[in-house]
């Protein structure tokens, strides 16, 4: 089937809401801003790995926001698109420094633990919680989102370690797990809020 790539905002956000056209209208949300998306990205110390990771939570950020009536066309998709990129790549960016500056830090003295295990218990806390959610999704999707987002593990890693064929095959599977996980939140605004704050350890 041949995709019109001239739909208006308020077309693609009604394919959406219509059940059996939203994987229509994700698809071409994929091909009209994928490239917008990415190129901010690559241009802000991000690789395409990251831009194919990222983009793929926008898209289920992007629905979500849409299925609970918070998209009122005030900006354009894109414009909605692009704020919902900046913000996931800023917590992304946040993470790593903050990251990295534990380990520095850890390198140089083996003192302040306090600060350590106090992190150490708030991520015990989030661990316990996004687990009883991953459970309900499989063992398969429960292996794939612990390692990406618990372990941290980069893709490649993660396509050896659980034998699948490809990256590509590997996101398309993440991206179903988490769409699974999401869909299972819609009906508690507060558990969907908790669930994005376990995912980037808040």
């Amino acid at each position: 089937m041949k995709l019109n790539p001239n739909f208006t905002d308020q077309e693609l956000v009604e394919m959406i809401l219509t059940k059996n056209r939203q994987n229509m209208a994700i698809t071409l949300l994929y091909r009209q801003y994928y490239g917008v998306l990415e190129n901010y990205i690559l241009q802000n110390s991000g690789s395409s790995d990251d831009a194919a990771d990222i983009i793929q939570e926008v898209m289920l950020i992007f629905v979500q926001m849409i299925s609970e009536g918070k998209f009122r066309a005030e900006s354009s998709i894109k414009s909605f698109l692009y704020s919902i990129c900046r913000n996931l790549w800023i917590t992304e960016l946040r993470k790593r420094k903050s990251s990295a500056a534990r380990q520095e830090k850890y390198e140089e003295s083996t003192e302040k633990v306090d600060s350590d295990v106090s992190e150490s218990i708030a991520k015990t806390e989030s661990l316990k919680y996004i687990m009883g959610l991953f459970q309900e999704l499989g063992n398969k999707c429960k292996q794939i989102l612990q390692l990406f987002y618990y372990e941290e593990l980069p893709m490649k890693e993660i396509c050896e370690k659980l034998d699948f064929s490809s990256e590509q095959v590997l996101r398309n599977k993440k991206y179903k797990c988490l769409k699974s996980l999401i869909e299972k939140t819609q009906a508690s605004p507060q558990v969907y809020q908790n669930l994005q704050k376990a995912l980037r350890h808040e």
